[in-house]
């Protein structure tokens, strides 16, 4: 017989009856939250010490960073973990826009004091001695506002200019700053995310294919730039340019390579001395593949697919469509960028500077990837509640 519960209120600020244990798929993410981060540490104290101790800095000098950001980043994953995921659809708009301000502050010409170029690049915000990167929150900034949007559009998405055409506004709106930091990748990465919970909120993939296709002449003209058409130049044949364009792809298959299958020994690795640079942050799979081998990286794979398959379990038991979209959106943004992150490590896909969510270095990264799994865990938990009649619910 099924238990009946009171449920507080339904609104934007109504608190939960349940609790966040409440079924099993919360732990679950939780679990696999720690796990990766856990050895996201480890990994990233040896891919990092030699960085440091050469910067004239101790050893445990990145680690320590990122186990602050870590902590501030549990905080914040109990915290929207604690909140009704509804929250979310009511502060979509809000979102999105602080995000766009934060964007173009960095490609203003008088903002260099607080947004920096580095690396040929202004992706960062500095404040009082801290970074933030912008970029990582419009990821959760428009999978939220157009998961908030596309509930109330469920009628439009039969015509192209009502249906999609609104939604393609802000995300190019979005899109357009991030491209111009410049940073392509996170660009066409933020624009597939937000296609994606449109697709599955009921857009039509004609109308997808359509903007595709359109889309192609900008983005080919991106890619004809000097340093990406390099990149792309050693993505299809690394040794054109080895000791150039094609040289971290290549430093990193020896890695991958001079693993084997139990691999060289925590520490042990070589392609921190210098070989590959930021082995640390965009090409930290390889450090894994090194020192840990096969095994490493199989059970690295199998903890990511852990996160996905849970938190696609967790979207299709969601109790409204407002979370069904906002557990598919993070659950795909999580997952992709992990996918994309071994990719480019294999050589599989032109080299970009995606992270790889909880284990590599950079803390905007994972404070905000900490914030999406709390939301995933808020959704879980309203989705192990069953509707039940006169203002009760019956659990399963």
């Amino acid at each position: 017989m099924a238990k009946q519960v009171d449920v507080a209120p339904a609104g934007p600020l109504a608190l939960p009856a349940t609790g966040i244990g409440h079924g099993w798929e919360g732990a679950a993410l939780f679990l696999l939250c720690i796990a990766l981060l856990s050895f996201g540490l480890v990994t990233l104290y040896s891919a990092s010490s030699v960085l440091a101790q050469r910067g004239g800095l101790p050893d445990t000098y990145f680690v320590l960073r990122q186990s602050a950001g870590a902590a501030v980043g549990l905080v914040a994953l109990g915290i929207c973990a604690w909140l009704p995921y509804t929250t979310w659809r009511y502060v979509a708009w809000p979102m999105i826009a602080g995000t766009w301000v934060l964007l173009v502050l960095l490609i203003l010409p008088w903002t260099e004091s607080i947004a920096p170029e580095i690396n040929g690049a202004r992706r960062w915000i500095r404040l009082a001695g801290m970074n933030f990167q912008p970029s990582e929150l419009a990821k959760v900034a428009v999978i939220v506002w157009t998961a908030a949007i596309a509930v109330r559009k469920q009628r439009s998405f039969q015509s192209l200019r009502r249906g999609v055409g609104p939604f393609l506004v802000v995300w190019m709106a979005v899109i357009a700053p991030i491209a111009l930091e410049p940073d392509l990748s996170t660009a066409l990465l933020i624009g597939l995310l937000g296609a994606t919970v449109v697709f599955a909120a009921g857009g039509r993939i004609a109308h997808f294919l359509f903007l595709g296709i359109l889309a192609v002449p900008v983005v080919w003209r991106q890619l004809t730039v000097s340093f990406r058409a390099d990149r792309m130049a050693a993505f299809l044949d690394p040794s054109v340019d080895a000791t150039g364009s094609g040289f971290q792809v290549q430093q990193s298959l020896i890695a991958i390579g001079s693993g084997g299958i139990t691999g060289v020994g925590f520490g042990e690795g070589r392609q921190k001395f210098g070989f590959l640079p930021e082995v640390h942050n965009d090409f930290i799979f390889a450090m894994i593949g090194e020192e840990w081998g096969l095994i490493g990286v199989t059970v690295t794979i199998l903890l990511y697919a852990g996160v996905v398959l849970v938190g696609f379990r967790v979207a299709r038991r969601a109790t409204d469509l407002f979370g069904q979209l906002l557990a598919i959106g993070l659950t795909t943004w999580i997952g992709l960028q992990a996918a994309l992150h071994m990719a480019v490590v294999l050589g599989l896909v032109p080299t970009t500077g995606l992270a790889l969510p909880l284990i590599s270095y950079g803390r905007s990264t994972l404070l905000v990837t900490l914030a999406s799994i709390g939301i995933l865990m808020s959704v879980a938990r309203g989705g192990a509640v069953l509707p039940a009649p006169q203002g009760r619910v019956a659990r399963a």
